[in-house]
């Protein structure tokens, strides 16, 4: 195959960015996209020049540093990690256009590398259990009904890619910090901080500048791991119960 990348380059954070054409030939339709970038890469260097930046690590979908904006769509074409996009997603001749995620929460590195961190900070402010639990507990010494351990299991699957935010028309983040939220607020583990988690989360998440959620539905369809949108009204009524809680 042979296909013209057009990518987005930036020096640095304060530089401008712009949008660079390469041609890339002898691509197997069973590379996976970050193969190909490789192969892009491999060019650049032998031709002296500078290899595109872009993030990734485990390679396995797992992790969710590969994210990037493909043809408009986070991830690209397929509901997958781009670690795991395969170029027999695209055609002969294609032109495509690799972006890095555009959002104001979300700054750019360098090319297609932005700093996520503000995800981290989300998670510092509540994403977690504190609560004392002594030795690893017999496996059923707390009982978790079958449809909370469901629902907690399905939000877990949250990876923090950041495909949501990069979705979404408004850039908002309430898909991540609702999966974040009721994955450990359903479990008796997290009850003794469910109250205070979803407020401190809530609230850093609107210090780090995302945008509000309009319910467009956009981040549910962008998820590799199929976070459901319902997850957004599950965390809403916690952060109604705890207001009214805290007020009392």
């Amino acid at each position: 195959m042979k296909l013209t990348l057009r990518v987005w380059r930036q020096k640095n954070a304060d530089a401008d960015g712009t949008m660079s054409t390469y041609e890339v030939d002898g691509v197997s339709p069973d590379m996976s996209f970050l193969e190909m970038l490789d192969t892009l890469n491999e060019d650049l260097i032998l031709r002296g020049e500078d290899p595109v930046a872009f993030d990734h690590d485990c390679r396995e979908g797992i992790c969710g540093a590969c994210s990037l904006v493909i043809n408009g769509d986070a991830h690209g074409p397929e509901r997958t990690t781009t670690c795991q996009l395969h170029m027999r997603s695209f055609r002969d001749g294609d032109t495509i256009d690799v972006e890095p995620w555009r959002a104001s929460a979300f700054p750019v590195i360098k090319d297609l590398v932005v700093d996520r961190s503000a995800f981290d900070r989300i998670i510092q402010a509540g994403g977690y259990v504190t609560a004392p639990t002594g030795s690893a507990p017999e496996a059923h010494a707390t009982p978790v009904p079958k449809p909370d351990a469901d629902f907690a299991f399905e939000h877990a699957e949250c990876i923090g890619c950041g495909a949501c935010v990069a979705a979404c028309p408004n850039g908002a983040a309430m898909l991540f910090t609702s999966a974040k939220v009721n994955h450990l607020n359903v479990l008796p583990q997290g009850a003794p901080e469910r109250e205070t988690r979803v407020l401190d989360m809530v609230a850093q998440m609107d210090e780090e500048g995302f945008g509000g959620c309009t319910l467009a539905g956009e981040c549910a369809v962008a998820c590799p791991k199929g976070i459901p949108l319902v997850s957004i009204t599950g965390m809403n009524k916690e952060w109604l119960r705890a207001t009214r809680k805290v007020k009392r």
